[in-house]
């Protein structure tokens, strides 16, 4: 499986990075910093088969794209064991969504994840992962009494991939 993902400017990373250390932290799961996930938002998720070649025009692609502002603005749920932060979902996270699934769409061997489509995808920030439900509920207060909604940049986008994890390319936005 590989992701397109979204990182952010230094602030906005700091902030979701204090809310990753304060779920793992008041949850007692470690699961996100153990394992140092960085802060990041994935805007599509794919499959390619022997179609390597998509790689370098999904990176020329990327070295077009401008920066955008994000607000995130509510903590969420992906039951039985996820707890994200929400941006509102702008024009900027629509377009970039529909760029990249074009992309595919005009390429053999593509499968994008359902959950990754346009109009089906529920951008999320991840800062709790593989909770159990007495520390999803532990999370749940730690973001209660530390979350606030704010603005913020995002700045690099980038491919990887997981098992192992390997990041081929990471691109500073305009």
């Amino acid at each position: 499986m590989y992701f397109i993902s979204l990182y952010f400017d230094k602030k906005t990373d700091n902030r979701i990075q204090r809310y990753i250390d304060q779920v793992a932290k008041l949850s007692g799961n470690e699961f996100m910093t153990a394992n140092k996930v960085p802060p990041h938002m994935t805007i599509s998720s794919f499959e390619m088969g022997d179609n390597t070649g998509i790689i370098e025009k999904l990176r020329e692609e990327a070295e077009t794209l401008n920066r955008g502002e994000i607000i995130l603005c509510s903590v969420g749920l992906f039951l039985p064991s996820v707890l994200y932060l929400t941006p509102v979902l702008n024009n900027y996270l629509q377009n970039l969504s529909k760029k990249f699934y074009n992309i595919f769409l005009k390429e053999k061997n593509i499968s994008v994840s359902p959950h990754y489509r346009p109009m089906q995808w529920l951008p999320h920030v991840t800062v709790g992962k593989k909770l159990a439900e007495e520390e999803m509920i532990r999370g749940i207060r730690a973001l209660q009494v530390e979350f606030g909604m704010f603005k913020g940049e995002v700045k690099y986008i980038g491919l990887a991939k997981k098992n192992p994890y390997k990041e081929f390319w990471r691109v500073e936005l305009k």
